[in-house]
């Protein structure tokens, strides 16, 4: 599997080029807040929530504890689910100021595993959104597990069909160096974005599918 998974990694890293803004370390509370707007939502729509927050406050945690929840949800409507996203957002900030003294870097120089445990200890953070704040802000070694990449790694039999979570995640990293996690946790999603779609997967048209145990199998 592990020669499979290099070739498959390969073979992606000439499909797709990655924006150059991913490889920059960003600031890890944008990161969260970004990461929290995201969720259920297309890119698109992300960025105008982000966008539209940004103007209305200064994206930090002492200025997003002040906030009227009202104001944010106005502020991020178009990312969807905007009541339990603004408060979740508000929550973290409040959090962050409060028992981390309006910063997250003393929690992302923790261990990994320590350090994943205390930001899913915030109120509406899950893995995903951990994982991602670790690996984009602090080059953490850990791949986020979307519904992209999950759908993606188990057609390709990387990670077990029943797999949660934690399963898919452990499964990938341990079929890859610490250095390709950033690749892989990007490739795998443009791949489920662009072939390997949750209805309708172009199979034929998939550059992988010489390498997919699934191949053919949604025809």
């Amino acid at each position: 599997m592990e020669q499979r998974a290099t070739i498959v990694l390969r073979i992606l890293r000439q499909e797709v080029i990655l924006p150059k803004w991913v490889k920059q370390q960003r600031d890890p509370f944008e990161t969260m807040v970004t990461t929290v707007l995201s969720q259920n939502t297309a890119d698109k729509n992300t960025a105008r929530a982000f966008e539209a927050l940004s103007k209305r406050f200064e994206i930090t945690p002492e200025a997003l504890a002040k906030a009227d929840p009202e104001d944010i949800e106005d502020a991020i409507t178009v990312s969807g689910l905007y009541k339990s996203k603004a408060k979740t957002i508000r929550q973290a900030a409040i959090t962050v100021l409060e028992k981390y003294h309006g910063t997250l870097k003393p929690i992302l120089s923790l261990p990994l595993e320590e350090a994943r445990r205390t930001l899913i200890q915030f109120p509406g953070v899950g893995p995903k959104t951990a994982d991602v704040v670790l690996l984009f802000s602090a080059s953490q070694p850990t791949i986020p597990i979307d519904t992209h990449v999950n759908r993606v790694a188990k057609r390709l039999e990387f990670a077990a069909a029943n797999g949660d979570y934690e399963a898919v995640r452990k499964s990938l990293q341990s079929l890859y160096a610490p250095s390709e996690y950033l690749a892989v946790h990007l490739l795998l999603i443009a791949h489920g974005r662009r072939y390997c779609k949750a209805r309708k997967p172009l199979c034929d048209e998939c550059p992988v599918n010489a390498y997919c145990p699934s191949k053919g199998k949604w025809k």
